[in-house]
C-alpha cells in the first residue's frame, strides 16, 4: 500500500467527495418535496388519485438508475425541441442531468416510504381528529404528516444511505464526483488498489456521519416512543 500516494490525492478525493455530498444533498431535498404530494396521492383509496403516481413509482422503482440517467444525459439530447429549450443549459450539464435523475428516483422511493407511514397510522388518532371537529386538511397536517414522518424517518434515512452509494455512478457521465475523481487520478497514477481504498474511506466516513445524524434526529423526535417501541 503506498500511503505517500493516497496522502498526496486526498485534498482531489476530498473535492470529488464535496461534490457527491452537495448532489446527495439536493437530490433527497427536493425528492422528499416531490415526495410528499406522490405519497399522500398514492395513499388515496379513489383509484383515479392513486394510479398516476402510481405508474411514476412504477417506473422509476422498476428500472435502474443507471439506465435512467443514460435516458436523461443522452437520451433528451436527441429532441431539437429539448436543445432548442429554456432548459438546455442545465440537461447539458452533467451535474444537473444526475441531480434532476437522482431526484425523480428517490421521489418514487420516498414516496413508497411515505405511503406505508400513512398507512400504518392507528385509525383511532384520524378518526380523533375529525371527531374534534378538524377539517381533512388540518388533519393532514397537523395529524397525519407528522404522525407519518416520524414512522417512515427510518426507512428516509435508509434511502438517503443508499443514495450516497448510488451517486457513484454519476462518474458514468463525465461527473468528477468521489469516484468520478477517483478514476480520474487512477487514470494517471496506475495505483486502483490505494486510491479506490482512499475513496472508500471517504463514503463510510460519509455514512457514518449521516448514520449517526438522523441517529439523534430520531431521538430528538422520539420515533421509538411513536412506534411504541
Amino acid at each position: 500500500m503506498n500511503w505517500a500516494v493516497i496522502i498526496k490525492w486526498l485534498p482531489r478525493l476530498a473535492q470529488g467527495a464535496t461534490l457527491t455530498l452537495e448532489l446527495v444533498a439536493i437530490a433527497v431535498i427536493a425528492g422528499l418535496l416531490l415526495a410528499i404530494p406522490l405519497g399522500i396521492a398514492r395513499s388515496s383509496r379513489r383509484w383515479y388519485v392513486s394510479a398516476l403516481p402510481y405508474a411514476y413509482i412504477f417506473f422509476f422503482r422498476g428500472t435502474p438508475l443507471l439506465v435512467q440517467l443514460f435516458l436523461v444525459y443522452y437520451g433528451l439530447a436527441q429532441f431539437d425541441a429539448v436543445r432548442e429549450s429554456f432548459m438546455w443549459p442545465y440537461l447539458r450539464d452533467p451535474f444537473w442531468c444526475a441531480t434532476a435523475t437522482m431526484t425523480l428516483h428517490t421521489a418514487a422511493y420516498i414516496a413508497e416510504i411515505l405511503r406505508g407511514a400513512i398507512q400504518a397510522i392507528p385509525p383511532g388518532e384520524i378518526e380523533a381528529a375529525r371527531a374534534l371537529g378538524m377539517s381533512k386538511p388540518k388533519t393532514l397536517f397537523y395529524i397525519i404528516l407528522p404522525r407519518a414522518s416520524r414512522i417512515g424517518l427510518p426507512a428516509y434515512s435508509n434511502e438517503v444511505i443508499l443514495m450516497l452509494k448510488a451517486s457513484a455512478l454519476a462518474s458514468t457521465v463525465t461527473l468528477l464526483e468521489l469516484t468520478g475523481m477517483a478514476r480520474t487520478i487512477i487514470a494517471r497514477t496506475y495505483l486502483p488498489v490505494e486510491i479506490f481504498f482512499a475513496a472508500g474511506l471517504f463514503y463510510l466516513l460519509m455514512a457514518y456521519v449521516l448514520v449517526r445524524g438522523f441517529k439523534l434526529l430520531e431521538r430528538w423526535l422520539r420515533v421509538d416512543e411513536c412506534q411504541g417501541r
